[in-house]
């Protein structure tokens, strides 16, 4: 007698998952996930922090910049890590604002009176400024989400990220779909090409009105960023209209960014009711 086969079910055969065929059902999968937990944990909305992944604790940079105290920079090499140390130490102070913005900006939220959890602080999971946001909502007692993305370096999950909140992804687009879906309030701190590909991104939705809400873009440190971008002189040129530039709120202090945000979801959020403002995929029951 012929032994009978046991063939696998489509949604159990890895090979065929993972195959350029199944890709459609891979991108769905970085949709459902996060949803299905937000909705569980009662997440609302968001509060997202973009910045370096390569910034380090005013700590950690000073131990980095120490081991040049038994060090003679005596090469060009040496030189060139003494110069970068202490750079690092200088960039530390966006790591440790961002720790103090994310934990008042918890504490603030966690004393709403809500039924559920609102302006979650929310990163791409990984080090530097991301671990800073996740630290400082930690810090606060709160949640925070992260929105981790796999790629081959810098990038790992921070421990101080909520675990039932942590996400791995593959796909950049839904990544940044999950930025941008539940977010309020996206704060842009120094950082370099992927930062600034963000940046971009929401800048543009503004712009073209395909983001609708009344979401706040504040960007840290007027004198940093206009260093890197001249924002006038895409005014100037005419690629740009003088009042695109409205959607960039620069604040220069954790104290400034703290009351323009505040303020801002007291006036377009906090003055409607909740059954209002949740958007039905994500309607919580």
């Amino acid at each position: 007698m012929a032994k009978k086969t046991t063939l696998l079910k489509a949604y159990e055969d890895l090979e065929f998952l993972n195959s350029s065929e199944a890709r459609i059902l891979r991108i769905l999968a970085e949709f459902l996930e996060p949803q299905k937990e937000f909705k569980k944990h009662k997440i609302i909305d968001t509060i997202v922090f973009f910045g370096s992944a390569r910034l380090k604790s005013r700590k950690d940079a000073l131990t980095e910049l120490n081991r040049f105290k038994t060090i003679n920079p005596s090469t060009p090499k040496l030189a060139e890590e003494l110069r970068k140390a202490q750079q690092q130490v200088h960039m530390s102070k966006y790591y440790e604002d961002a720790v103090e913005l994310s934990r008042r900006l918890t504490e603030w939220s966690m004393n709403l009176e809500t039924f559920a959890n609102r302006f979650i602080i929310c990163t791409g999971g990984g080090p530097g400024v991301m671990e800073a946001a996740n630290r400082g909502a930690k810090l606060a007692g709160g949640y925070s989400i992260g929105l981790n993305i796999s790629i081959p370096f810098e990038q790992f999950m921070n421990k101080y990220v909520s675990p039932e909140l942590r996400f791995e992804f593959h796909y950049f687009f839904m990544r940044k779909f999950w930025f941008a879906y539940l977010a309020k309030c996206l704060i842009v701190f120094p950082g370099g090409f992927g930062t600034m590909d963000e940046f971009f991104e929401i800048l543009t939705l503004l712009q073209t009105g395909k983001i609708k809400k009344k979401m706040l873009l504040v960007v840290y440190d007027e004198k940093y960023w206009k260093s890197i971008l001249n924002f006038d002189n895409l005014v100037a040129n005419g690629v740009i209209n003088k009042s695109d530039l409205n959607y960039l709120n620069f604040c220069n202090t954790v104290d400034e960014a703290y009351e323009n945000i505040v303020r801002h979801f007291d006036r377009h959020y906090l003055n409607k009711k909740e059954s209002d403002i949740i958007e039905p995929r994500l309607a919580l029951k």
